[in-house]
């Protein structure tokens, strides 16, 4: 199923070609976009209507907060943003897909055409817009739609004032949230399954942030806090071992972001923003709530498959969770109310570098 989730998102991935009507000369975003007018001589020569989402803060009366269109497989349909700020300095876009109901993604995978393209890019996969004075944003690009016969597909948009979170669109939220649908035959989306993720292996931590000791639930992949501040709102949770300076009881152990220096007994630096980092005063840690199942056993958690098979699992209040063995499910409730489960399948004990803890999860979409 992993590789079946893979497999589609890649699928339908656009080849975006960004063009702009902004003011800012030389910007990454100007190329035009289609008219919709076609010739006067009577013939069919009309372009098809472009899907356009609008903001514009001085007059908000004139949003267009959602827009759709019709595909057929392996055919393009087009779609428009335009995003103008007036008192907001817009200074990030972010984009996210939800192919079939199977849960919001981060999307950056673009055709960059040239190096001024590829520079556009953060890391976090979010848009730069181009500096401080940027307050228009106008592109258009073609959505290639996959060859399914039936469901949605849904793009998110939205811009922020400074770094945001794929996954809370509030967050320095500037304009947005809008949103495209393609909608392909009748547009029914197939019941939605679980995202499952196996043979995730974390490493006790090292304080200088350099092992992989953090996982992100939103694309299942192993940091190391030394990656950089860029990624801090795609850490979840992280794996220590009891040692000294945090409680030599504590054994195999998970804790969330937010709460993880606690939990360890020592800073690793770099989880918390430093003073000289922007938006530092108002950054947040990701929270994570765990609880030994009593209802889950390793049979149970195999046999899991659906979405709505994770709805029994309510939130504790504890954001830590400790002497884990082998054989434990663990449920989950993360940041964002996503419900889920973990199945601890290894653990090589001790605190050095090389020891870690293996897992599969299984979680919402």
């Amino acid at each position: 199923m992993k590789k079946q989730l893979k497999t589609t998102f890649l699928i339908c991935t656009i080849a975006l070609f960004i063009g702009s009507c902004s003011s800012d000369d030389g910007s990454v975003f100007d190329t035009p976009i289609p008219d919709n007018t076609g010739g006067d001589d009577g013939d069919d020569t009309d372009e098809p209507e472009v899907a356009t989402i609008v903001f514009n803060e001085a007059v908000p009366s004139s949003n267009i907060t959602s827009a759709s269109a019709s595909g057929e497989a392996g055919t393009n349909v087009t779609g428009r943003v335009i995003f103008t700020s007036d008192a907001t300095t817009q200074r990030r876009m972010y984009i996210t897909q939800n192919y079939l109901g199977q849960g919001e993604m981060p999307f950056s995978s673009f055709d960059l055409e040239s190096d001024d393209l590829d520079k556009a890019l953060k890391a976090d996969g979010s848009i730069d817009l181009d500096g401080a004075t940027k307050k228009e944003i106008d592109f258009s690009f073609p959505l290639p739609v996959p060859d399914i016969e039936n469901g949605e597909i849904v793009y998110s948009f939205w811009t922020t004032t400074g770094k945001g979170d794929f996954r809370d669109s509030s967050k320095r939220l500037a304009l947005g949230v809008g949103q495209i649908t393609v909608t392909v035959g009748t547009g029914a989306n197939p019941v939605a399954a679980v995202r499952e993720f196996t043979d995730i292996k974390l490493f006790a931590p090292a304080q200088d942030g350099s092992t992989e000791s953090f996982f992100s639930l939103l694309n299942e992949t192993v940091y190391r806090i030394d990656v950089g501040p860029e990624f801090r709102a795609f850490w979840d949770f992280g794996y220590y071992y009891g040692a000294s300076g945090a409680s030599a009881e504590d054994n195999a152990s998970f804790a969330s972001t937010e709460q993880y220096d606690a939990s360890f007994g020592f800073d690793v630096e770099g989880l918390k923003p430093g003073a000289e980092e922007e938006n530092a005063a108002t950054e947040t840690l990701n929270q994570m709530f765990f609880a030994t199942s009593t209802t889950i056993d390793v049979a149970a958690f195999d046999a899991i498959a659906l979405n709505s098979e994770l709805n029994f699992i309510t939130s504790s209040s504890a954001q830590k969770i400790t002497n884990l063995s082998v054989g434990d499910i663990i449920e989950f409730v993360d940041n964002y109310g996503k419900k889920g489960l973990i199945k601890i399948t290894a653990i090589e004990p001790g605190f050095n570098n090389n020891d870690f803890i293996e897992f599969d999860v299984k979680i919402q979409p």
